[in-house]
């Protein structure tokens, strides 16, 4: 591959580190993220594979087009090694897209090899239909594709046809779906071993994982533009599995249900917004809706820190996204922010702020001009409040309230509710004002609750006038409004009710 070669060493002479290609654009050279002069033509898929040569061989071919995603290295004598992605474009004819990364300037998890999938048989590579019901692929925290297997496959199928958000394994138990919030038995006869369930779409890596931490996470690719989280891990009884199902496409804010608009939080310059709520209440999908937001409305460098990296985002002609997943792209959170403030970001997606550094780290990033979007696991906007406090020791609580005083722009705090037609999303919003922001300084946290119940004209709302609002609308029941509600006898005073 002398012409790609060639290539590869030119971006090493300009101090790049990645070096982007597709069919029928204009190559683009990187360094750490900001764009270096390349002067090139755009070139054709034809050119493409004619640039690759024997490295997109007819099995790699196959692959692309079936799973939609592949990814390999190659080593240069003078330019060194790249992990090069390709990602095929949706349609019928053969269209792609290629990122080639220095092997350099990946962490060292990321550099470990694993497994290639297997071999696609030519007697397969006719393109099988999709629907909302056909898994297709997975990709391993590493970015390795597979082929999910028959059983894995046709477990998902049932659980996505019943329109299910969640699936659950384990060895000897009959497979549960979470739907609309309850859990329901799919019935059938239960898997003898989940090990090779996963075994069958992950190969030996599965053995090696759980063997070392214990734990496997992916994403996975699923038919009729569905994506998926998957986690398989060990119990007291055996192995178990967890998968998450996604829509591929982010939503829009305006399709989620909040009870106030919320879509000015991504045009703010700088400051932290917080998303929190128990697992399951859809924080990411907010997370995502808030980024998908500020990518369409403003020109800004997007740097996302997730674990795992849940949906994808498209950069537009204004826009770039670098999206970085735990023990992939970097080892963990802190580092990840750490670097983040050296790459030139306008927003910040932080999947968890899960200690004491995290946190610190946000807030700094928050103060120096910086929009971050981070998700805590909190049940209501003051006790987040509460919670990123109490994480310091007594000593520091004094510098961390001015801190967040200073940066905090507000706090959503959300629960999926049951309704007539699946869940409902039920919010509470607090806005940081001037008197929530000196209340916070001064320690007095027992007054935001109050600052939101007179906030409304500000855009705040508490989880129980929400509630009640629902209620009245007839999207939940009144019995369901108080199973989630923090304050049920707030709440049956905003429903009009005695006692």
């Amino acid at each position: 591959m002398p012409q790609l070669d060639s290539l590869l060493s030119l971006v090493g002479q300009q101090g790049a580190n990645e070096l982007r290609l597709g069919s029928d654009r204009a190559p683009a050279m990187f360094a750490q993220g900001v764009p270096k002069k390349l002067t090139i033509p755009p070139t054709s898929t034809e050119t493409l594979r004619e640039l690759f040569g024997e490295l997109l061989d007819d099995n790699k071919v196959l692959q692309l087009e079936r799973l939609g995603r592949i990814e390999f290295s190659h080593h240069t004598s003078k330019a060194g090694g790249f992990q090069i992605t390709m990602t095929k474009r949706p349609g019928a004819a053969l269209a792609f897209d290629v990122i080639l990364l220095h092997a350099n300037s990946l962490p060292a998890s990321a550099r470990v090899a694993l497994p290639d999938p297997p071999p696609i048989a030519a007697a397969t590579a006719a393109p099988a239909p999709t629907g909302p019901s056909q898994p297709q692929a997975a990709t391993t925290a590493s970015g390795s594709v597979y082929r999910l297997g028959a059983g894995l496959s046709e477990l998902l199928s049932r659980a996505m046809d019943m329109g299910a958000s969640d699936l659950h394994l384990a060895d000897h138990e009959v497979p549960v779906a979470r739907v609309h919030g309850e859990l329901v038995s799919l019935g059938g006869t239960p898997p003898s071993s989940v090990r090779d369930l996963a075994t069958a779409t992950f190969g030996e890596v599965v053995e090696q994982r759980l063997g070392a931490q214990r734990s496997l996470d992916a994403s996975i690719d699923l038919g009729g533009g569905a994506r998926g989280r998957i986690n398989v891990y060990l119990t007291s009884k055996g192995a178990a599995l967890a998968v998450r199902i996604l829509p591929r496409a982010v939503p829009r804010l305006a399709e989620l249900g909040f009870p106030l608009p919320i879509d000015d939080l991504a045009m703010l310059p700088h400051g932290l917004v917080l998303v929190v709520g128990a697992t399951g209440s859809g924080k990411s999908t907010t997370l995502a809706a808030l980024a998908a937001e500020a990518l369409s409305r403003r020109s800004i460098v997007l740097v996302s820190l997730e674990d795992p990296i849940e949906y994808q985002f498209e950069a537009t002609a204004r826009s770039l996204v670098r999206q970085r997943q735990i023990g992939r792209e970097v080892p963990d959170f802190s580092t990840g922010l750490r670097d983040a403030l050296r790459e030139d970001p306008d927003v910040l997606l932080i999947g968890e702020m899960r200690d004491a550094e995290s946190i610190h780290l946000a807030l700094t990033a928050a103060e120096t001009g910086h929009l971050v979007l981070a998700s805590l696991h909190s049940r209501s906007a003051p006790s987040a409040v509460e919670r990123i406090i109490d994480t310091y020791p007594a000593e520091k609580q004094a510098q961390i309230r001015v801190m967040l005083a200073d940066s905090l722009r507000a706090v959503v705090a959300q629960r999926l509710v049951p309704g007539a037609r699946g869940r409902v999303l039920a919010a509470e919003i607090l806005r940081v004002t001037t008197a929530v922001a000196s209340a916070i300084r001064e320690g007095k946290l027992g007054s935001i609750k109050s600052s939101m119940q007179a906030g409304r004209a500000d855009g705040m709302i508490i989880l129980e006038r929400a509630l009640a609002e629902l209620v009245r609308q007839h999207v939940i029941t009144p019995e369901a409004a108080k199973s989630a509600a923090n304050d049920p006898t707030g709440l049956a005073q905003h429903l009009g009710e005695r006692g």
